[in-house]
């Protein structure tokens, strides 16, 4: 570590001073993303998520639990024993939104989380209020179960967001007292300290961060302590066994990744950061096998990750059910924050990729359109039971959603001395200093809508643009500048390089096709044989049974020999593309005379009548009235 950051740089992952990082995020409030897809949906989180929430934090006895603490209330611990970190995701979303500019509602109530946050705050540091009365000796007595890491994580990057955004050092100062307790009571048994770590992974890369806006690689050695501590049996025991932490092998033996899905995806994200740092090629190595192996066999075709209720574990390779898919919100996040750091690592576009795909259609599927309600879990088919909640008994992803979409804005571009990466398309602008020069990129498209995307410079001199093309791009995409076509190659999931010397107002223009695409899975998917999922761009499509009143979702087979065409319905789910086909119902129920297995035999040539199918965006369903969900559909690809 050469210094602290300077204040002011808000960025999500400050990796200004990264001696590693190969591409350095842009800060939050150098990018607005604007528009009529983004632009609505970060003023809801701004105007409704938030307020709604910390009404939330108050109902739930989330903020009862400081206040006991101090001494201004007097009744039980409520929730979760984490749920501190329900407030503290609160103001990190709160400071990022104040990075952007003055928020008086949100101001007033900061002031009262501060506030409460310092009241709670033991003499020596420690700041846990689950055991700060009745345990109170009980200290680190179960860091496999009960999350005093976890939480100091999550005050720490609570802190380090405020601090960026606001320049105060109040929240900050609470964050360091509770951070160099645990540096001092934990380290490698030859410094004397207790050699322990928490079940569930968040310090880690949460200590990097604050080493980098402070300076002291003293936290950054702590975060490496925990890192490499892990895979050793420290966590013995629990009922879903060491697996369950990831602490059943060491980080480089491990060939993929295992058990509770949040914690593997924080852990591989710490990773990142800690080489990022000191540049460990074994750590970049194995990050990439581990990555490569989830991406061919454990992804969901959604970004999702978590295949098992039990545990919300990764499951085996090829093991994804649909309707039993766990998918929590919190993974697609998780799965968001890793990407952001392997592209800063290794700038390259496959990660970029998967943010954009998990962003759409992993992340968002988990808030409802107007604010107010969220999916903890996110299967890929449904009869028609599962609602978004306004809040849960476990609230980890009501407002981890909420400083996600705050902070968004910080995973749009790259930046090197002389370049700059766009990662997602959106409209909107960017500002920074490239080759020792201001300039702004003002980007204007209705992304994901439309696959157009027209590009302005605002600045001069001698730099880069590199326009990622994604990898489910199947045309040659077309690029001009100034209206001339650029002779370069743009060849999807890569970038395409645009050098030269700018001048003010130079326009670049980017077609990408967006045709609709069917998805055919891995032939160890048994679940999905025959079976389609249907993308355009960037976004997964669904059916609802709302739309199919007269016909089971499940009896539904695409014709995929007639046209799937795409077509704008500005009045459905708030404005969606939405794609119309058409389907056949399969062999009809009576055939089988109330038979749950038969010889095999040909099917029935009676499919009725032919039906049109709609399918609506997957980030958008369950926001009418409930009914049946289904992503993979049968189809009909031959005569």
């Amino acid at each position: 570590m050469t210094g602290p950051a300077s204040v002011g740089f808000a960025a999500v992952v400050d990796a200004t001073r990264s001696p590693h990082a190969r591409l350095r995020p842009l800060s939050v409030p150098a990018v607005r993303l604007e528009g009529e897809f983004w632009g609505p949906r970060l003023a809801r989180n701004a105007e409704v998520s938030l307020p709604t929430q910390w009404e939330q934090l108050e109902s739930s006895g989330c903020l009862d639990n400081f206040r006991r603490v101090a001494g201004t209330v007097d009744r039980p611990h409520r929730g979760f024993m984490f749920a501190d970190t329900d407030l503290y995701k609160w103001i990190e979303a709160v400071s990022w939104e104040l990075s952007r500019g003055p928020r008086p509602a949100l101001e007033e109530r900061l002031e009262q989380g501060l506030a409460l946050i310092e009241g709670a705050q033991q003499p020596d540091g420690y700041l846990d209020t689950y055991y700060a009365l009745e345990r109170a000796g009980a200290r680190f007595t179960d860091l496999r179960d009960m999350h005093e890491l976890y939480c100091l994580g999550h005050l720490v990057q609570a802190a380090v967001a405020h601090h960026r955004a606001t320049g105060s050092e109040r929240l900050l100062a609470v964050a360091r007292r509770f951070a160099d307790l645990v540096c001092a009571v934990f380290g490698p048994a030859e410094s004397g300290r207790r050699v322990g770590l928490d079940g569930h992974q968040e310090v880690e890369l949460a200590l990097v961060e604050l080493a980098r806006e402070t300076g002291e690689a003293r936290y950054l050695e702590q975060a490496r302590f925990f890192l490499e501590a892990r895979g050793h049996g420290l966590l013995d025991g629990g009922f879903y066994g060491r697996e369950y932490y990831q602490d059943h092998q060491p980080f480089r033996a491990l060939e993929l990744l295992a058990g509770h899905a949040v914690r593997a995806l924080y852990y591989s994200a710490g990773l990142a950061d800690l080489y990022l740092e000191t540049g460990d090629p074994s750590l970049l190595q194995t990050l990439t096998r581990l990555f490569d192996r989830m991406t061919s066999r454990q992804l969901y075709v959604t970004g999702g990750l978590g295949s098992r209720h039990e545990g919300e574990a990764l499951g085996a390779d090829f093991e994804l059910p649909n309707a039993r898919a766990y998918t929590e919100t919190c993974a697609a996040i998780g799965s968001m924050m890793w990407c952001h750091r392997m592209l800063a690592a290794t700038a390259e576009p496959r990660y970029a990729d998967l943010l954009e795909h998990t962003l759409y259609n992993a992340l968002l599927p988990g808030w409802s359109l107007d604010g107010q309600g969220y999916f903890y879990v996110n299967p890929l088919q449904d009869g028609g039971t599962h609602r978004r909640q306004p809040w849960h008994r476990c609230a980890c992803c009501p407002p981890n959603v909420a400083r996600t979409l705050a902070s968004l804005s910080g995973y749009a571009y790259g930046a090197t001395a002389d370049a700059l990466h766009v990662h997602l398309y959106a409209q909107g602008s960017a500002r920074l200093e490239l080759a020792g020069r201001p300039v702004e990129l003002v980007q204007r498209t209705r992304y994901p809508w439309d696959g157009r995307v027209e590009l302005e410079v605002n600045g001069e001199g001698d730099f880069g643009l590199f326009l990622r093309i994604p990898g489910w791009v199947q045309t040659r995409p077309q690029l001009s500048v100034n209206g001339q076509a650029a002779e370069v190659a743009a060849t999807p999931g890569t970038y395409v390089e645009l050098r030269r010397r700018w001048r003010r107002g130079d326009r670049v223009e980017l077609l990408l096709d967006m045709p609709v695409r069917a998805l055919a899975s891995h032939p160890h998917l048994l679940e999905n044989t025959g079976r389609v999922a249907l993308m355009r761009g960037p976004l997964l499509y669904c059916l609802e049974g709302q739309d199919h009143p007269a016909h089971a979702l499940l009896d539904l087979e695409l014709d995929l020999r007639q046209p799937v065409r795409a077509e704008w319905q500005p009045t459905l789910l708030g404005g969606v593309v939405v794609l119309r086909g058409r389907a056949e119902g399969c062999e009809p129920e009576e055939a089988w005379r109330g038979a749950l297995y038969r010889p095999a035999s040909a099917p029935s040539a009676d499919r009725g009548a032919p039906v049109e199918l709609t399918a609506v965006p997957y980030f958008a369903w369950a926001n009418r009235a409930a009914g049946p969900m289904q992503v993979w559909l049968r189809a009909r690809l031959g005569p």
